[in-house]
């Protein structure tokens, strides 16, 4: 395997995803010599298969939706159906954008960009295109794919996969989609806005299971009168082939019959084959294992996003590559407070969290010390505006801070970032409450759950 002077560097990068395009960033500006790897598109599962097209769709149906809904604001408009190639063209249209963009920021930071798929050779050195890179140290991003369950094989026809989803070229007259959590209800979501019949199978008792209970039942609520169905509590049996789709069996005896299946029930670290366990690195299901650092047991190796066992969320992603930067460039990071990064899941209506659950917080706290408040949309005026329904809800530390906020409704995943800086700062709800949030809008109803919080209640009652 050839090496020369010129496949040596601070920094050797496999995976150019999310966490991996982040940490050459941020080395390269910190002065190391960086070689980033990727074998597909720079910009990985986000950019490509994840957050941006998916994003793009939920827009696209949400104006399917404005167009069905027009006459509500007085606006005669018609809906004639969706283009699903003109849909198509919108989100590539996105995604090429962006790709362009990252491209050009990555060459100006003098990055060398390697496109083949890597391995891991040593503790120091991945393989790629018969070359070998050296580096002073080694971060793995090689990120996740979807995943399935033993027994149920994934055709990309009629059982696909998001990144099936993504492409198809029509919309599905019907779908069972297997898993409630955030890529599930997503194009659950999607879907029913561009005309789907829609049904949700979920083993465990709530839709996004990993929120609040609170918040699960909020958008429940709001998928039932949207027609999204769904079923709760029991789990997956099997599926077989009907003449026109597929017939979905769950073990409580249940069947569920459509056209396809989608099946989201997560994505798992791709890890196999890379060289990861020859080279020493702990692993565990899949995952390579890393301290608060993001280091692991091997001291040349590193490893970020997907692939290690933290959120599965782009900007984890970027956060844990910068921390490796930073580290590796001699400085001090902070070691990163999962609890305290924001959680968007852009279904309609939108939910959104930072902090701790209500339930966590009585573990981790005392029940007794666990003070909660429920601020509805109703009582606010640009929610009223929008047609949206939802609610705040507040997460406090008895005459202490607040620990968490969960959000749903429309739009609401744009005021996570004040809700961040509420948990992130420890502020106390009479901090919150002193500062003026703009009128109308529904930023204004994250202050005012803070004013009842503080016990001077506006718009709400005691």
């Amino acid at each position: 395997m050839a090496n020369d002077a010129s496949t040596v560097f601070d920094l050797v990068i496999l995976g150019g995803g999310s966490g991996g395009y982040a940490a050459a960033l941020r080395a390269s500006q910190l002065g190391l010599d960086v070689a980033l790897i990727e074998k597909n598109k720079l910009g990985g599962t986000c950019l490509h298969n994840g957050c941006i097209p998916t994003k793009a769709l939920l827009h696209a149906g949400e104006v399917a939706d404005a167009a069905r809904d027009a006459s509500e604001f007085g606006v005669k408009a018609s809906f004639d159906g969706i283009d699903i190639a003109g849909v198509h063209k919108y989100k590539d249209g996105v995604i090429a954008g962006l790709y362009k963009g990252l491209q050009g920021l990555v060459a100006s930071r003098k990055i060398t960009y390697v496109e083949g798929e890597g391995r891991l050779s040593s503790a120091t050195s991945v393989d790629v295109n018969g070359k070998r890179y050296v580096g002073r140290h080694i971060v793995l991003a090689t990120g996740s794919t979807p995943k399935s369950l033993p027994g149920l094989t994934i055709d990309g026809d009629r059982v696909i996969s998001s990144d099936h989803a993504l492409v198809l070229d029509r919309v599905p007259k019907s779908a069972i989609v297997l898993g409630g959590g955030v890529i599930g209800v997503e194009f659950a979501s999607a879907w029913k806005s561009f005309g789907t019949d829609v049904t949700i199978i979920e083993g465990l008792p709530h839709l996004v299971p990993a929120e609040d209970e609170n918040s699960s039942k909020l958008l429940e609520r709001a998928f039932r009168k949207r027609g999204i169905k769904f079923s709760l509590g029991s789990f997956f049996k099997g599926v077989e082939y009907t003449a026109d789709g597929v017939r979905v069996t769950l073990d409580n005896g249940k069947t569920y019959d459509a056209e396809l299946l989608l099946v989201a029930i997560g994505r798992g670290p791709v890890s196999q084959g890379l060289g990861y366990e020859e080279a020493g690195v702990a692993m565990e299901r899949g995952h390579v294992l890393v301290d608060e650092y993001c280091r692991t047991n091997v001291p040349t190796i590193s490893a970020v996003g997907d692939l290690i066992p933290t959120l599965q969320l782009a900007h984890v992603g970027f956060a844990e590559g910068i921390l490796v930067a930073e580290r590796l460039a001699g400085l001090s990071p902070v070691p990163i407070d999962y609890d305290g990064v924001p959680r968007v899941t852009y279904c309609h209506p939108e939910v959104a969290s930072v902090g701790i659950s209500e339930a966590k917080a009585k573990e981790r706290y005392g029940a007794d010390q666990v003070v909660t408040l429920k601020y509805s949309l109703a009582g606010n005026g640009k929610s009223k505006i929008l047609k949206t329904a939802g609610e705040i809800k507040l997460v406090q530390v008895r005459d202490g801070a607040v620990v968490g906020v969960h959000m749903v409704g429309d739009r609401l995943g744009e005021q996570v970032g004040e809700a961040q800086l509420i948990y992130n700062w420890e502020a106390l709800p009479a901090e919150v409450a002193q500062l003026i949030h703009a009128h109308p809008t529904q930023n204004e109803a994250l202050g005012e759950a803070h004013l009842a919080l503080a016990g001077k209640p506006l718009h709400s009652h005691d």
